[in-house]
């Protein structure tokens, strides 16, 4: 189940509503519901396709062997067994936009990669595997349990926890993504009301603000908190970063969902991308997170008896 203190939250911010204001009109569709956005496809694109589509013969190449583990491949670096002891949740296969098979969420830049600036690699570990073991603070922040993939902007999937439900009012929007029960209250602007309020600090999610484009939600996000925030694999936000996205309901069971990404500290360019939710086969349970939350000193204990061996030669 959800976390009641997240739900009374997103209650009283649903509830709040300025003496004497108008009331909003009814918007004119409606994204209420729990969805989801497992697919094999991914943020970024994997290195077995080179183009934005892919062929049948592609895709079925690239689905066959890692439908045994539910969309996952056994690696020899997954030496504990994870993804054959689990149960990652990444969906039918890859997504299917317009009757075009889709590699990557990207869509601008072409190569469907994340166009950091050069220097921005190196900063946030992009190049290792294991990151900084020296302090608690260098952790990853999804390790520690304080960011996820599923509830910040831009809703980016993962291997699993891909749940993402939304209650829907005229006035407030509120998105709660599945992994840490993360809810992000979005405040909606409309005829007769005042622009709506900023949060003004740096948060973990940032500020949400939202209006309506014809049947289409728009929703702009800013007002991260400062340094760096990981929002999903590979990707970093930081306080200049700037979201926008779009929902479109476009039938009984599908959400089309775009984004649009712009932060100069980090990206060389404005980048892009494009998702479609589908309906969830079942309700939203809680998603306990605690390995690298209660396991942290254990983590820097391993990194101090690390220090103590010398170093393999040749290395």
């Amino acid at each position: 189940m959800i976390d009641r203190r997240s739900l009374f939250a997103a209650a009283g911010a649903l509830a709040a509503w300025p003496a004497g204001a108008k009331p909003a009109p009814a918007p004119p569709a409606d994204l209420t519901g729990a969805w989801t956005n497992a697919w094999y496809t991914k943020l970024q694109r994997p290195k077995a396709f080179t183009a934005l589509v892919a062929t049948p013969a592609e895709a079925q190449a690239y689905e066959t062997p890692r439908r045994k583990l539910r969309g996952e491949l056994s690696v020899k670096e997954d030496e504990l067994g994870q993804n054959e002891s689990e149960n990652p949740d990444n969906g039918p296969g890859l997504a299917r936009i317009g009757g075009q098979i889709r590699t990557s969420w990207i869509t601008d830049p072409a190569d469907g990669r994340i166009p950091y600036r050069p220097d921005v690699p190196k900063a946030v570990h992009l190049d290792l595997d294991t990151g900084d073991y020296d302090n608690v603070e260098a952790r990853d922040t999804d390790e520690r349990c304080l960011t996820n993939a599923s509830g910040a902007a831009p809703l980016v999937n993962s291997h699993d926890a891909n749940l993402i439900q939304i209650v829907q009012t005229p006035s407030w929007v509120a998105i709660v993504g599945e992994k840490d029960h993360e809810a992000r209250i979005v405040e909606i602007a409309g005829p007769g009301r005042d622009p709506p309020r900023r949060a003004g600090r740096g948060s973990w999610t940032g500020a949400s603000v939202g209006h309506w484009e014809g049947a289409t939600l728009v929703v702009e996000t800013t007002d991260l908190r400062p340094g760096l925030t990981k929002i999903g694999l590979g990707l970093f936000l930081s306080e200049h970063s700037r979201v926008t996205e779009r929902f479109t309901r476009t039938g009984p069971t599908t959400v089309a969902y775009q984004f649009e990404v712009s932060d100069p500290t980090l990206f060389t360019q404005v980048w892009r991308g494009e998702e479609v939710f589908r309906t969830a086969e079942g309700l939203m349970y809680e998603y306990a997170c605690h390995e690298g939350n209660y396991s942290l000193p254990t983590i820097l204990r391993a990194a101090r008896a690390a220090d103590g061996k010398p170093a393999a030669s040749g290395k």
